[in-house]
């Protein structure tokens, strides 16, 4: 059985969006605080890998949010370890309601092993794994899944542009992983007003886009004080869902920083279930679909 590791968090009014829910960027804080504690948990804390001149990088996270958390509500995180590659790890979390036991979420993060001097891939001791998975790995790994590709933008793709602020930076001097899912959230608000759909206009009709699933992709760190383009478009549009896809670069170069795909639902607000997109809407974001 691989190690795991539980961790409560109070949900915190700071936290929570304009709808009173815990903001998705915080699920990944969430996360990786669980994790950096798991792995204290067996004396690997960030000293005991400064003294090796390694760390662990996020290259990819996935999270599905099942039900909100409100402020106040205590959340347990519950974080194993599921599999070693050669320089990369799989691990796995849960989110369950302290009062409940009701599942709320759960996600995978994609971690690499890396030399902090050249920030390239470094293989993983065996000892290291062996805390993480101590009856070793198992007989059978699932082939891994590559991110999939998003489908080409639509002539209508929305970009808006940003500063990296400092505040926005964690102490590896790039932008933490959990910033960018505020990015791209302050972009899906800026990309609704675009086409005639403003927050105003949505809170009188009593529907919202709620996110249901975030897929991430971290290729390179971005730095402060660089400016960096985030073009929109969606796809995969069914009865009530859709896919927006993000791209993140530098402003002038088209190679990725970062790519999400989020999984939204039209939610009718006063009963809190799906409903159909509306005709005008899908009118209205038509050169914005593929």
């Amino acid at each position: 059985m691989p190690h795991t590791h539980t961790r409560s968090f109070r949900v915190r009014f700071c936290e929570c969006d304009a709808y009173g829910h815990l903001n998705n960027a915080h699920y990944l804080r969430y996360m990786q605080e669980t994790a950096f504690d798991a792995s204290a948990q067996l004396g690997y804390d960030k000293a005991f890998y400064d003294g090796l001149g390694r760390t662990w990088l996020a290259r990819e996270t996935e999270i599905e949010y099942l039900q909100p958390l409100f402020y106040n509500d205590t959340v347990l995180v519950k974080t194993w370890v599921s599999d070693f590659r050669r320089a990369t790890s799989r691990r796995e979390y849960e989110f369950t309601r302290a009062a409940s036991g009701t599942p709320v979420a759960r996600g995978a993060t994609r971690w690499v092993y890396v030399d902090t001097a050249t920030f390239q891939p470094a293989a993983v001791p065996e000892e290291i794994a062996r805390g993480y998975l101590p009856e070793g790995l198992p007989s059978s790994l699932s082939p891994r899944q590559h991110f999939p590709d998003a489908p080409p933008p639509p002539p209508g793709a929305f970009s808006t542009r940003r500063k990296v602020r400092w505040h926005d930076i964690d102490s590896m001097r790039h932008v933490n992983n959990a910033v960018y899912l505020e990015y791209v959230e302050e972009c899906g608000m800026q990309v609704l007003a675009a086409h005639g759909w403003p927050v105003q206009r949505m809170d009188a009709e009593k529907v919202a886009i709620l996110v249901r699933k975030n897929h991430i992709r971290y290729v390179q760190p971005a730095l402060l004080d660089e400016e960096l383009e985030i073009r929109t478009w969606a796809s995969d549009v069914r009865r009530s869902t859709a896919v927006r896809y993000y791209h993140i670069h530098r402003a002038g170069v088209e190679a990725p920083i970062v790519e999400v795909h989020a999984l939204g639902v039209w939610v009718n607000l006063k009963t809190g279930r799906p409903a159909r997109w509306p005709e005008a809407f899908m009118q209205d974001f038509k050169e914005n679909i593929v």
